[in-house]
């Protein structure tokens, strides 16, 4: 392994292949900010020019638009609630309302600082655990896919507020609702396509998300506007950035959070089909289950930890998506999936023998993700209070730049107009449930979520002639599945110890009565 390392180091310190990490990372952080984009469509356009300086600098630039793009997708994620990649959606959920109370900084600087440790978390582990890991993500069958997927929904819990668990299952069971909407992966049938065409392959999760978050979100501020905003249009001062600095108590409380995140993230972006998305996601799930009762009721509301642990998720969950693409030849996202067609496009089979038939690409890729890390880190802190002047501009003009974004970046993965009108249909949908206190991202978690459950649920039944016997014929299967049930089972006991707390207290107060 140390001779991989020193000659993944060789290649990466040539000056032009840090030129290409330079370059990756900036291409990748100003795709990431533009919603809709996103890194898919940067590789898939860079492959041409990747021919001609072969296939280590290609795999060390495509590598750096890819890690860059998640890293520079929580800027619009935080800033106008517009998420530029799927990956970032969950640092909306407590970035944006950290830069609406005057944090904007201190959120941007968070979402760096955490995106940077669980990208270099993951490139170690890659380092040392890739071969091994390998094994592991190879071991994973269907049945270990269901009831991880279902240990992902047991995660509603943390999407709702105090006394809003019915309305996130009913947002859960609306998003599993619309991931059956197409071609029956089995049969071939249309499901619920109500004959548009348009409808045959799905409806994509970007316009979910965009149309859910920054679409709504934009619509709300021209439904309800805000009272101060006419007077924050003459008073230059009045959205506040606010400081970057994190304090001594700030660091301490979300050290064991982003150590945890990107654990969890890189474990999670291992599994092939996994990616960004779900491990955030999941780690915010964990962390807000996790927190004690005065935190956790902070978590959608501006939540440092809230912050914290999907953004060091999502960048540890990029490098683990490199070990089944590398060592076995298996893209563990979409991204990865061009990624392996630009390696074969080269004249290299990812695989178990590309560590010995092509050391070099390897050992750089692996290498180049660390020093790009700290490239982004460097680029991107001192451009926070850059970034966060958007919030100074009026609110009518950030509203309309909410919708140029949220409809050109839609309009530009497709180039469907029926995906804008589609868009604003569920916008419209998702301006009436925010109204009436429903919250969106159990949707989006039921959306994710609800194709990997249909298929590997499928293939399950079919394995086990239609019994739900694969539940616990496999140890690995049944020890995850214990796990979501006690995962489920473990709000109870703040719901019993709550109402026990309760009855003391009205005997306490009926005694004294007497």
């Amino acid at each position: 392994m140390f001779d991989g390392i020193m000659l993944g180091l060789s290649t990466v310190l040539d000056f032009n292949n840090l030129m290409y990490v330079i370059a990756g990372c900036l291409v990748g952080t100003f795709i990431g900010m533009l919603p809709g984009l996103g890194p898919i469509t940067a590789i898939a356009l860079m492959i041409p020019i990747t021919y001609s300086i072969g296939a280590d600098s290609g795999m060390i630039l495509m590598a750096g638009v890819y890690y860059g793009a998640i890293f520079g997708g929580s800027t619009s994620s935080i800033l106008i609630n517009a998420p530029g990649v799927a990956g970032t959606v969950a640092s909306s959920f407590d970035g944006y309302p950290l830069a609406k109370q005057g944090h904007a900084g201190k959120a941007l600087a968070i979402a760096a600082y955490s995106s940077f440790i669980g990208g270099t978390i993951g490139a170690i582990l890659l380092m040392v655990a890739a071969p091994l890991l390998a094994k592991v993500s190879l071991s994973f069958q269907s049945p270990d896919y269901v009831v991880l997927m279902f240990l992902g929904l047991t995660a509603i819990a943390a999407f709702s507020n105090k006394g809003q668990f019915l309305k996130a299952m009913m947002m859960t069971v609306f998003g599993l609702m619309l991931a059956t909407v197409g071609i029956d992966p089995s049969s071939g049938t249309e499901r619920f396509t109500f004959g548009q065409a348009d409808l045959l392959d799905g409806i994509s999760f970007l316009l979910i998300a965009m149309a859910t978050f920054a679409l709504a979100e934009a619509l709300i501020n021209v439904v309800k506007p805000e009272k101060k905003d006419a007077k924050s249009l003459n008073d230059s001062d009045t959205p506040q950035i606010g400081s970057t600095k994190l304090t001594k108590d700030e660091v301490k409380d979300m050290a064991p959070v982003v150590g945890r995140s990107s654990f969890l993230g890189f474990i999670v972006g291992v599994l092939p089909g996994a990616g960004a998305t779900i491990a955030s996601f999941m780690a915010y799930a964990t962390e807000r289950n996790l927190a004690p009762k005065g935190l956790k009721e902070k978590f959608g509301k501006g939540s440092l930890r809230g912050l914290a642990a999907p953004e060091s998720a999502n960048n540890a969950a990029c490098t683990g998506s490199f070990v089944p693409l590398l060592t076995l030849g298996i893209p563990g996202s979409g991204t990865t999936a061009i990624m392996l067609g630009a390696l074969i496009a080269y004249g290299i089979q990812p695989g178990p023998m590309l560590m010995q038939e092509n050391p070099s690409v390897f050992w750089s890729v692996i290498v180049s993700m660390y020093f790009g890390n700290i490239v982004l880190l460097i680029l991107n802190l001192p451009l926070i209070p850059y970034f966060a002047k958007v919030l100074a501009m009026p609110k009518s003009v950030l509203t309309i730049m909410i919708l140029f974004f949220s409809l050109i970046g839609v309009y530009l993965v497709s180039f469907n107009t029926f995906d804008l009108f589609m868009m604003v249909g569920v916008a419209l949908v998702a301006l009436v449930l925010r109204l009436l206190a429903f919250p969106m991202a159990p949707l989006l978690l039921g959306f994710i979520l609800g194709d990997m459950i249909e298929r590997n649920f499928r293939r399950s039944m079919m394995i086990s002639d239609g019994s739900l016997s694969f539940l616990w014929d496999r140890p690995l299967t049944f020890g995850i599945f214990i796990l979501s049930i006690l995962v489920l089972l473990f709000p109870l006991k703040d719901y019993l110890k709550q109402r026990r707390a309760d009855k003391t207290a009205s005997k306490l107060q009926q005694e004294q009565a007497q």
